[in-house]
């Protein structure tokens, strides 16, 4: 063998690995907005990969997932999707709340997208119909918003002396009005005077925790809202010290001290999240994808709470509620 042709040969020998490399199928990348901040979302993000597993996906393995977080600051949204949109992610996951999810809408058209949100998607315009989405867009329905009477309800029950409730709403959220509307609704029809607060910022709790003193508000409904939740520490510290029985959106709140919670199971809707991304990648189209209606909720107690109240939880209630803390 000429010594041209050798060299030849190892030169063909050297590129086959990068030849079988490129040859290799690129990972599907997943954008993840989500109006809150990752601290508090462990919990749901274990769920949504858990539903990742379910279709056949695990992050790293077969899938990359690129996350953006507004930390609760709303106005940072259309700016994270688009973002993403530009990297030419895969599937576009759009969770938190509605905020999210209009957000993305706003941002693509053409890249599949999966949302969650607290209200009804039809109404926000997220989709053309629960059971055929169309478009680019389905996703999963958590019941947030709409539960908001139900809290209202168990709340007089609980505390059935409080002439005023106060209802607690961000203002910069899209799920504020429809809860508001809901409340007020239910509020007239049983002759319960309520009072509204706003908060769309730490600085505003203290406000708002003042003025239910002031105002002598005798319970306190805290909306369903992304930034509350991960807020609720200081939330659950700020009810505690002003003795204000509270009813909340999430177990989250009852587990860090809040008096009782009543909302969807969450972490089971981000794993539906999940499960859904997963089919989408594997080539099934958002249009003909049902939005998923959750309808599992969870009821929480916390006794120690309410003894440190002096609150009397009632033989019933008690027996109504999926889990009771002592």
């Amino acid at each position: 063998m000429k010594r041209r042709e050798f060299l030849t040969l190892l030169g063909g020998a050297a590129a086959w690995p990068l030849t079988a490399r490129a040859q290799q199928p690129t990972m599907p990348v997943i954008g993840f907005l989500n109006d809150a901040s990752p601290a508090e979302w462990t919990r749901f993000l274990t769920a949504f990969r858990a539903g990742l597993r379910e279709s056949g996906f695990t992050e790293g393995q077969n899938v990359a997932i690129e996350f953006r977080w507004a930390e609760g600051r709303y106005d940072r949204l259309p700016g994270l999707a688009a973002d993403l949109v530009n990297r030419r992610v895969t599937v576009l996951v759009a969770t938190g709340g509605t905020t999210s999810a209009v957000a993305a809408k706003a941002a693509t058209t053409t890249i599949p997208t999966v949302f969650s949100t607290g209200g009804d998607p039809v109404e926000e315009g997220l989709v053309a119909s629960i059971s055929r989405p169309g478009g680019n867009r389905t996703g999963v329905s958590l019941l947030t918003t709409a539960l908001a009477p139900k809290r209202l309800e168990i709340l007089r029950e609980v505390v059935p002396k409080a002439s005023v409730i106060g209802v607690l709403l961000n203002p910069n959220s899209a799920g504020a009005q429809p809860q508001l509307e809901d409340v007020e609704k239910a509020a007239r029809a049983i002759d319960q005077q309520v009072r509204i607060l706003h908060a769309s910022g730490e600085r505003d709790f203290e406000t708002a925790f003042a003025t239910m003193v002031q105002m002598r508000i005798g319970a306190l409904i805290v909306g369903a809202d992304p930034f509350f939740s991960s807020k609720r520490d200081q939330l659950v510290a700020l009810a505690a010290r002003d003795r204000i029985p509270a009813i909340y959106e999430w177990r989250e709140f009852a587990e860090a001290g809040g008096l009782m919670s009543y909302g969807s199971d969450l972490a089971d809707g981000y794993r539906q999240v999940g499960f859904y991304t997963g089919r989408i990648l594997k080539g099934e189209k958002p249009a003909d994808l049902p939005v998923v209606q959750s309808t599992k909720i969870e009821f929480v107690l916390n006794l120690k709470t309410a003894r440190s109240l002096g609150l009397t939880i009632s033989l019933p209630l008690l027996g109504r509620a999926d889990e009771v803390i002592e």
